[in-house]
């Protein structure tokens, strides 16, 4: 890297690492790495600018939450060098830390949307029409009640080694075979 830092955003988006992260005088920075030149490079565009954690790049396309607790995506759109309304729910769910969205992750093209209290709610972000009111299998809601938001939480909790449930996501991770 040409600079120090403490990262504590990263993506991986066409190719290229970004990282952003707190340099030495506690001043927000970002650099990206490209694999091919094996160089690390200074970043401060307006991708820098509205890139906040979590966010994803999935089908060519950078996600960043607009919402603490994820009810609305933008995208960064590259030609205009700035991030643009993307999709709203419609349904704020609160502000409390166990609804903060904790992860942002690819399942079947869809984007998963992963909070602290093992809710969960699907994406369809290939969808032209991006209007919840009209398409409402557009933004679902998939693990938030009953049985199968038990077994996220008594997974999660095993993996974690923990039996109590205030502790919070920290990294998740999709793998598909």
């Amino acid at each position: 890297m040409t600079t120090a830092m403490v990262p504590f955003i990263g993506v991986i988006h066409n190719g290229t690492w970004f990282l952003k992260g707190l340099g030495s005088n506690r001043n927000v920075i970002c650099e990206s790495y490209s694999q091919e030149t094996d160089t690390w490079t200074p970043v401060s565009n307006g991708m820098v600018n509205g890139w906040r954690n979590p966010s994803i790049s999935l089908n060519g396309q950078l996600y960043a939450l607009d919402c603490q607790d994820g009810c609305k995506l933008k995208v960064y759109d590259g030609a205009t060098d700035s991030w643009k309304k993307f999709i709203d729910s419609r349904l704020h769910l609160g502000s409390s830390r166990a609804l903060d969205a904790a992860a942002l992750v690819s399942l079947n093209g869809k984007l998963c949307i992963i909070r602290n209290n093992m809710s969960i709610s699907l994406v369809d972000v290939s969808s032209p029409n991006k209007r919840v009111e009209s398409n409402p299998h557009l933004w679902e809601n998939i693990a938030g009640k009953g049985p199968v938001r038990s077994l996220v939480r008594n997974l999660w909790s095993t993996i974690a080694g923990r039996s109590g449930l205030k502790s919070h996501i920290v990294h998740c991770q999709v793998l598909q075979a």
